[in-house]
């Protein structure tokens, strides 16, 4: 299975948000995020990149 580390950023500055998600949905401003083990966390941004090799995504904060 793939899983993605999720970071975030913002202002110039990267801080890993969530591990291990397996899904992502935009809806609106926002991204949902949810992680291997059910939990579930919502961000507000836009998706800047998604790197399968290094196994994380991107997101610009708002």
């Amino acid at each position: 299975m793939c899983e993605l580390k999720v970071l975030l950023l913002k202002d110039g500055e990267r801080k890993t948000i969530m591990e291990s998600v397996t899904k992502m949905v935009v809806v609106g401003g926002s991204i949902e995020l949810y992680s291997i083990l059910g939990e579930k966390e919502t961000v507000a941004g836009s998706i800047k990149e998604v790197d399968f090799s290094k196994g994380e995504t991107i997101i610009i904060g708002k």
